[in-house]
């Protein structure tokens, strides 16, 4: 019945509905009248014009009594259920507007956001139990590729291209320091820090370019302005295989800051390299056809960054530390 309505209540609107359902559910004009504020003569005519759009008699009155006929009967159960689903779109249109209702599609490089990727998550999904949160774990060229294509609404990532020229916008998350990862026994481990001249006659291990560009680039431009061109023993593909050609011996580890908590039962030694060299980890965005989950996404890693949250849980660094690093 109510897809008839769509066609031949070309001139009715919602107003008309929720005026005879008051009067139907009460069963007298009066009391409607006084329910939903507005004049009885009004509220009459509205009934009237439902009335005479449909073809039918809705409701049989009396001096004394208003009572619904059979066709008014099924109209209220259908209004019913028809306002109900009206009101819930709303709401979820106001839902999806303010970016508690949606899908948020997040890209991110993993061990560089393993300090706070799960804590913060969980935060946007209690805060925002509506969204579906979709992680997808990327290299970082593949989660700029995916964001500037629109198939990430954010990415978690190290900076990798220019972004004004993809249309994308960026916010520093952290300056991640650049270590060395040592064997326990080796020579060098007994040193707090060390200086990058001292790597100029040792093997080293750093990621491949292709992927982590970022941090490859950085240990080559710090390589170069100390003076020597760096014998690379091994560029695997994984951070994790850095750590475990390391272990066994196989040369001197380059990596950043976050993975030396990666490094926890291994019997390896971190030390700060000198002078301090950093890479950056960005968070990135569409400039255009942003969405509310991933504005509120967003504002959300923005307050944990001020709150010096997102570095919490790295062991032995301060929160002062990594943000002045």
């Amino acid at each position: 019945m109510l897809c008839r309505l769509g066609i031949t209540l070309s001139s009715m609107d919602l107003r008309h509905l929720r005026y005879y359902q008051a009067v139907a559910e009460e069963l007298s004009f009066s009391k409607a009248a006084r329910r939903l504020h507005i004049a009885q003569p009004a509220l009459s005519r509205a009934v009237k014009e439902l009335e005479e759009a449909l073809g039918v008699e809705l409701l049989t009155r009396t001096r004394r009594s208003v009572m619904m006929t059979q066709a008014g009967s099924v109209l209220l159960h259908e209004t019913a259920l028809l306002l109900q689903r009206f009101n819930e779109t709303m709401l979820r249109v106001r839902r999806t507007a303010a970016g508690e209702e949606g899908e948020l599609r997040l890209g991110y490089i993993g061990p560089p956001t393993q300090a706070f990727l799960g804590r913060i998550v969980k935060e946007f999904r209690k805060r925002y139990p509506r969204v579906a949160v979709v992680l997808e774990e990327r290299t970082p060229e593949r989660v700029w590729e995916m964001v500037a294509k629109g198939r990430l609404a954010v990415g978690l990532t190290r900076p990798v291209l220019p972004h004004h020229a993809l249309g994308l916008n960026t916010i520093v998350l952290r300056q991640e320091r650049l270590h060395a990862a040592l064997p326990a026994g080796h020579p060098l481990a007994k040193n707090r820090s060390l200086r990058w001249k001292q790597l100029a006659n040792q093997p080293l291990i750093i990621l491949s370019r292709r992927e982590g560009i970022s941090l490859h680039d950085a240990v080559l431009a710090a390589c170069h302005q100390a003076g020597f061109a760096p014998s690379m023993a091994h560029t695997p593909s994984l951070i994790t295989t850095v750590l475990s050609y390391v272990e066994a011996e196989a040369g001197i580890g380059v990596v950043s800051e976050s993975i030396c908590s990666l490094g926890e039962g291994m019997p390896l030694v971190f030390r700060p390299l000198t002078p301090a060299q950093t890479v950056e980890l960005v968070m990135v965005w569409p400039e255009k056809n942003d969405t509310p989950p991933a504005a509120a996404f967003r504002r959300l890693v923005c307050e944990w960054k001020r709150a010096g949250l997102l570095w919490e849980r790295l062991p032995g660094v301060s929160v002062r530390n990594l943000e002045n690093a």
